[in-house]
């Protein structure tokens, strides 16, 4: 079972070298920046040379100021 990221990919996306990433990180089992594989990592962070996403942990998203995108017609609800 393959799990979808949380975020949209920005548009303006980082691109990584498949070589300097470990496996795991080319997989989207680690966080490209800081190699955790636990919580597997959710976040859109850019993409390789083929098109395939690469992800990264909460803590490393807010250090290279990567946010979170919400496209314009996705609604967004809060119940309490």
């Amino acid at each position: 079972m393959m799990c979808e990221p949380d975020t949209l990919p920005a548009i303006d996306t980082y691109l990584y070298d498949p070589g300097s990433l470990s496996w795991a990180q080319c997989m989207g089992d680690a966080c490209v920046v800081c190699h955790t594989k636990w919580p597997r990592p959710r976040r859109v962070l850019g993409e390789l040379p083929d098109g395939s996403h690469v992800f990264g942990c909460e803590e490393c998203a807010g250090l290279i100021g990567a946010e979170p995108r919400v496209s314009a017609d996705e609604r967004l609800f809060a119940a309490r």
